[in-house]
C-alpha cells in the first residue's frame, strides 16, 4: 500500500467553536493548504489467522524499528479493526517512508491510510472509501499526530482545505508540470507538543485564518508559497521553537531566482519550489548547510487515486 507524502504550507487549527472545545474528533481538524509529493510511505501487512482461543499478536514497525503501541496512530487503527472479529490474528505492520518521520512530510497520514486500506482488504471488513478516510482522520486527531493531512492526501496535488474535519472539503490548485520540489530537513518536531502549546496554538489560528482568506482570493502556486512564508512570520513559530537555522536557511534560499520557499508544517524542514534552470543554485545553497541538513528532491503528485494494494 503506497500513499504520497504531503507537506502543509500553512494551517488554521479548528478544535473549538465559540470558545467551546469540539468533542467529536470527526469534526476537529484544520483549514489550510498543502501538496502531495511523488515520494511515498509504503505499508506492508503480514496476516496469519490464529485459533480463536489465542489473543491477537500485533507488531508495528516503522523503518524497520519495532514500535508497536508507540506507533499510536497505526495502533489505534489496528485495535479498531480487530475489536469485533470472530478470529484472532498474528499481524505485522511494516511502514517504510521515503522521507523522514516527524519532519513535516505527512508520514503519520501515510501510515494511517496505508494501515486502514491494507487491513480492510486483508480482513474483508467491507469499509467504504468514506469510512476508511474517516477512521484515518480520527486516528490522527485522537493521537494528536495531525489535523488535516489525511484529507489533503485524499484530495491530491496542491489543494486548499476549506473546512475542518471529515468529510473533507478540498479545492485543487493548478500547478505547472515542470515545477521541482527540493526539501531540506534538520529533523523532527513533535506535532503533539506544538498543538498543546497555548501561545503557538493561538498564533497559528490567527495566522492560518488570515493566510486562507488570502489564498482563496488568488489560488495559484506563487501565491501559495508566498502566503506560506508569511504564515511562518505571522505565527512567530521560528522564534517560539528556536528555529534559527530554519530562519537563516529560508533567508538564503529566498534570495535565489526561484518560485519560493517556506517551512514544512510541522517539522524542522523547508520546501522549495523551483524550475530546472535554478535547481543547481538551490542545491549549492543547501549543500553549504550539510552535513546537518539532509536534502531530498521530488515533485508534486497530482493523482487523487493514490492507493495501490498488492497481495
Amino acid at each position: 500500500m503506497k500513499v504520497p507524502h504531503r507537506i502543509s504550507g500553512f494551517f488554521e487549527i479548528v478544535d473549538e467553536i465559540n470558545g467551546i472545545k469540539i468533542k467529536n474528533p470527526e469534526n476537529i481538524g484544520s483549514r489550510g493548504a498543502g501538496f502531495n509529493l511523488n515520494s511515498f510511505g509504503t505499508t506492508e501487512i503480514h496476516l496469519k489467522e490464529l485459533d480463536d482461543k489465542f489473543e491477537p499478536n500485533c507488531q508495528i514497525y516503522i523503518n524497520n524499528e519495532e514500535l508497536n503501541e508507540k506507533a499510536e496512530t497505526s495502533n489505534y487503527i489496528l485495535k479498531y479493526c480487530l475489536k469485533d472479529l470472530d478470529y484472532s490474528y498474528d499481524i505485522q505492520v511494516f511502514h517504510n517512508f521515503d522521507l523522514p518521520v516527524g519532519c513535516g512530510f505527512g508520514a503519520s497520514g501515510c501510515g494511517a491510510l496505508g494501515c486502514i486500506y491494507g487491513l480492510n482488504y486483508l480482513l474483508n471488513l467491507g469499509l467504504s472509501p468514506f469510512e476508511k478516510g474517516k477512521l484515518a482522520h480520527i486516528a490522527e486527531v485522537v493521537n494528536r499526530t495531525g489535523l488535516g493531512t489525511v484529507c489533503g492526501q485524499l484530495g491530491g496535488g496542491l489543494s486548499i482545505l476549506l473546512e475542518p474535519g471529515y468529510p473533507c472539503s478540498c479545492k485543487p490548485v493548478k500547478v505547472p508540470d515542470e515545477v521541482i520540489v527540493v526539501c531540506g530537513s534538520y529533523g523532527a518536531i513533535h506535532t503533539k507538543s506544538i498543538l498543546n502549546d497555548p501561545q503557538l496554538n493561538k498564533n497559528i489560528k490567527v495566522a492560518g485564518k488570515k493566510a486562507l482568506i488570502s489564498l482563496i482570493k488568488e489560488p495559484n502556486l506563487q501565491k501559495f508559497v508566498k502566503i506560506s512564508h508569511q504564515f511562518v512570520l505571522d505565527s512567530n513559530i521560528l522564534s517560539i521553537l528556536n528555529l534559527s537555522e530554519i530562519r537563516q536557511l529560508l533567508s538564503d534560499v529566498n534570495k535565489l531566482d526561484i518560485i519560493g520557499a517556506s517551512m514544512n508544517q510541522l517539522g524542522r524542514s523547508i520546501f522549495i519550489f523551483c524550475n530546472k534552470d535554478s535547481e543547481k543554485e538551490v542545491h549549492e545553497v543547501l549543500n553549504s548547510y550539510k552535513p546537518h541538513l539532509k536534502t531530498f528532491i521530488s515533485s508534486i503528485n497530482q493523482n487523487k487515486s493514490f492507493f495501490m494494494i498488492t497481495k
